[in-house]
Parts: C-alpha cells; sequence; structure tokens
C-alpha cells in the first residue's frame, strides 16, 4: 500500500502540475479545475470544472482538450473524467463528439477543435 501512495503522490503532483498550466487560461475566462479523485488502478482522473465553465458554451472543448492532453502527457492516465456541475453527473452529458469518432477508442490522430488554451 505504501508504494501505491508513494506514486500515488507522484501522480496527482503530475496532474495538479498539468491544471496549473492550463489552469491560467480557465482562470482568464472565470472557470476553475479541481481534482475530484484519482483511481490510480483504473487510470482514471475525476476533475470538476466550475465558476463561468458552467454553463459556459466552450466548456465541451476544454473538456476535449483536457481529456485529450492529460491522458497524452501523464501515461498512468488512462481516461479523464470532467463535470461541470450542470447535470451532477460524470461529464454532465457535455463531451462533444467530433467527426471521424465513433464513441469507442479515442482516435489518436483526430484531436478534434481544441479549446483556447
Amino acid at each position: 500500500m505504501s508504494t501505491e501512495s508513494q506514486g500515488g503522490d507522484d501522480l496527482e503532483e503530475r496532474v495538479n502540475n498539468f491544471l496549473r498550466r492550463n489552469f491560467p487560461q480557465i482562470q482568464m475566462h472565470g472557470g476553475t479545475a479541481a481534482i475530484q479523485n484519482i483511481d490510480r488502478e483504473e487510470g482514471v482522473v475525476d476533475l470538476q470544472l466550475g465558476g463561468a465553465c458552467s454553463g459556459c458554451g466552450i466548456s465541451p472543448m476544454t473538456i476535449q482538450a483536457i481529456k485529450s492532453r492529460m491522458t497524452k502527457e501523464i501515461p498512468e492516465v488512462d481516461a479523464v473524467n470532467a463535470d461541470t456541475g450542470m447535470g451532477g453527473g460524470q461529464d454532465s452529458g457535455m463531451s462533444p463528439s467530433f467527426p471521424g469518432e465513433d464513441g469507442g477508442d479515442e482516435p489518436e490522430e483526430d484531436e478534434g477543435p481544441q479549446a483556447p488554451f
């Protein structure tokens, strides 16, 4: 268990660093981003986007960019769930589909539209 904790602290730190690098752009638009949970065994990170992200028309693109970038930059992260607080559930129906996506595995070549950060 202590090995998982030590590795987990590093993973949490890397996720926090990822959010900090992207946070100025989110904050500029009045939004917030925070880690809610990290499931190290499954490689899943749950995020809460708040502030102006709740109800923002481009929050689906922001969520898609976070998911795409975080899973590429942090190898231990296989999936990211982001909740904007609008529907009470994971992703709150805010995950858009983009051309080339079939709802299955994420395409590796086409990231779709990028968020403004």
